[in-house]
């Protein structure tokens, strides 16, 4: 071998040697930099726009490998289809298969909100859309804005928003929406593809897919009908050259108005009123149950036991629960009480099958569940005779419980909850006394009394009570008897009233509201929920006894003075009452005074709710991802600098819109 071949023999030799050593070493290959864009739309059959196609089956190409996901929920077409799409991925091919007739001389417009993701990084390509004209014209007019929930202001994502060219009131129940689509994850919807013409506009939680409304369902609307157009304008775009230097260029652009309407979506809180269930599971208590609160108390009638004919309310007292939906009545007669089984008759009110309140009757056999089963005749003989004496019954005795433990709000009442319906309040055996160095000081007869006209079992007491102070409530035995002659064994309870110093005080001053409107206030938790409420007075709202925490505030104006929020109605064409949201949180230590300057409109409604509190946060990508892990990247904060992607932004359209522009930007909503 001459020399030559020996070099290159152990050239070959040491190449193979480090080949093996790469291959034994584990590591991790490097790539480029993360793929953080979604799928960029390449071209399609039939072209964007396209006229006089009469197709069922379309195809969309994309630059990258797609999926699609939750298309039922996501997908939806204008005109409205009753049977949804075929809609499916193969590789960079998104295919749409169009499973009803379609309309001749439409303009169609397929929008698939969020359901299209990249398939390796699961980047979405939100608000992609497709038109194409089965007539020799195709409509492009457009109708944008954004859809929250009246009640907290929360982004609505998912719903349907659509137009009616009919402008009947009817036309909400009894016909689909001419045109629809679906509010994107900040709450942001764009109708695309409208005729010339006024519309009114509505948002719909389409439950059985029939796009229109029943009245179970959340709904918006805007109060007045309007006219699409489109608006000429100059667009200003920046150009940079080869070396660095920037030039603005000047250009004609679009403008698709209106671009700015607010929906706030609500419930009417309509309930078919029936009676959904009836119960005696002991021999004292008879509770039904209704579909609906109880404006007018059923009439109940005993048609069994010496108290045939009478009603049974006059032989029994009755409790409502809070929300006046169920009604439970505490027999007060001994014969009844034991008595197995009740035959009632029961008249009441009922939706009928045309919605409209009317009376009906049913019969009903209550049968005590308490009870056991009576054993045979034989058994209970033999029983008999193993016994060798008689026992006497054991007593019972009802509760009377105060619902405080150890420490108790200054600002509070004592507050008790019987085991059943009170008959006699002894006031002489009541005492309450404070406790003075070691002795106990009477304070005198406290006064206990109902805490409401309607609920029987709970009570309070109310009193100035001392900071620092411990007190002590005690009810003497056979002080407090109830409607079975049932009494309280000695009840006491010892507790200590807060100092002042373990609490602070919140106060707001608040500006933007027109004079002379009320307006409530509620201090809210970090669960978005109404801890304390007060009405604000001369522009301030005041919140004191505050234990320390964190805390957010709202405020609704309260049209019908009643203290609580009230929602919409669509037959009156009632908005809901307008929310606003403290942009800030409130972290309160003990011993604070803080005092807040809110102007009710210095933010766009969409920008007022704290971020923290918010539940219905955009993200950018799916929520697991294909290792399974939590992406850190996974939500975005959306603010007045977010864009809002309107008909003129290619990534919003996918398509042919490129000469449109669009000025909405987020935050800049403000009331209808």
């Amino acid at each position: 071998m001459n020399k030559r071949n020996n070099i290159f023999s152990l050239a070959l030799m040491a190449a193979t040697i480090l080949l093996l050593a790469a291959c034994a070493s584990i590591g991790r290959p490097e790539g480029g930099p993360k793929d953080e864009l979604p799928p960029v739309y390449v071209k399609s059959d039939p072209a964007p726009g396209a006229l006089n196609f009469n197709e069922t089956e379309l195809s969309i190409y994309f630059d990258e490998n797609i999926k699609v996901e939750d298309v039922m929920n996501k997908v939806v077409v204008s005109p409205v289809q009753k049977t949804p799409p075929r809609v499916s991925a193969n590789g960079k091919r998104l295919t749409i298969l169009l499973q009803d007739t379609l309309v001749p001389n439409a303009t169609y417009t397929i929008d698939c909100s969020d359901a299209i993701r990249d398939l390796n990084e699961n980047n979405i390509l939100d608000g992609f859309a497709f038109d194409f004209s089965t007539g020799d014209t195709r409509d492009s007019l457009v109708i944008s804005g954004m859809l929250f929930e009246a009640r907290n202001l929360e982004p609505a994502q998912g719903v349907i928003v659509g137009v009616y060219s009919n402008l009947e009131d009817s036309a909400l129940t009894t016909l689909p929406m001419d045109r629809i689509t679906k509010t994107n994850q900040y709450g942001q919807f764009v109708i695309r593809n409208l005729a010339e013409g006024t519309y009114n506009i509505f948002a719909i939680n389409d439950i059985n897919r029939d796009y229109h409304w029943d009245r179970s369902e959340d709904v918006a609307f805007y109060d007045t009908p309007v006219v699409p157009i489109i608006e000429n304008i100059e667009v200003s775009d920046t150009l940079r050259a080869a070396n660095g230097s920037d030039s603005i260029v000047v250009r004609n652009g679009w403008r698709y108005l209106p671009n700015d309407i607010l929906l706030t979506w609500f419930n009417e809180n309509y309930k078919s009123q029936y009676l959904r269930n009836n119960n005696r599971n002991d021999s004292t208590r008879i509770v039904f149950e209704f579909g609906a609160p109880v404006d007018t108390l059923p009439i109940l009638t005993l048609l069994n036991t010496e108290f045939a004919g009478a009603t049974l309310d006059s032989v029994s007292k009755v409790d409502r629960a809070a929300a006046n939906d169920t009604l439970t009545y505490w027999l007060n007669n001994k014969q009844l009480v034991q008595s197995d089984t009740l035959i009632i008759e029961a008249r009441y009110i009922k939706t009928d099958t045309l919605n409209q309140l009317s009376w009906t009757t049913d019969t009903l056999k209550l049968i005590d569940k308490s009870k056991p089963k009576q054993k045979n005749d034989k058994k209970k003989k033999e029983e008999k005779e193993e016994g060798d004496s008689i026992e006497a019954p054991e007593l019972t005795f009802m509760n009377f419980s105060s619902t405080t433990r150890g420490s108790h709000d200054v600002n509070k009442p004592l507050r008790f909850v019987a085991s059943q319906p009170v008959d006699t309040i002894y006031e002489k055996g009541l005492h309450l006394e404070m406790q003075v160095d070691t002795l106990w000081v009477d304070l005198g007869t406290p006064k206990v009394y109902r805490d409401s006209a309607h609920r029987l079992l709970n009570y309070r007491l109310d009193y100035d009570w001392e900071p620092g102070a411990k007190y002590r409530f005690t009810a003497d035995s056979a002080s407090i008897v109830g409607i079975y002659n049932e009494w309280i064994q000695n009840e006491s309870t010892e507790f200590t009233i807060k100092n002042l110093e373990e609490y602070s005080t919140v106060t707001f001053n608040i500006t933007g509201l027109e004079s002379g409107q009320p307006l409530v206030v509620e201090l809210l938790n970090t669960s978005d929920k109404p801890v304390a409420t007060t009405v604000a007075k001369g522009g301030a709202a005041k919140f004191e006894f505050l234990a320390p925490n964190t805390y957010y505030a709202r405020a609704f104006v309260d049209r019908n003075e009643n203290g609580k929020w009230d929602t919409g109605n669509i037959s009156t064409k009632t908005q809901p009452e307008e929310v606003y949201y403290f942009s800030k949180k409130l972290p309160l230590k003990k011993n604070w005074d803080l005092a807040q300057s809110w102007d009710l409109n210095e933010l766009p409604i969409d920008a007022q709710k704290p971020y923290d509190i918010k539940k219905n946060k955009p993200k950018t990508k799916d929520r697991k991802q294909n290792n399974g892990e939590e992406d850190e990247d996974e939500y975005d904060e959306f603010n007045e600098e977010d864009e809002f992607y309107s008909p003129g932004s290619s990534q919003y359209s996918g398509y042919g819109n490129s000469q449109g522009y669009g000025n909405t930007q987020g935050g800049s909503f403000g009331r209808y």
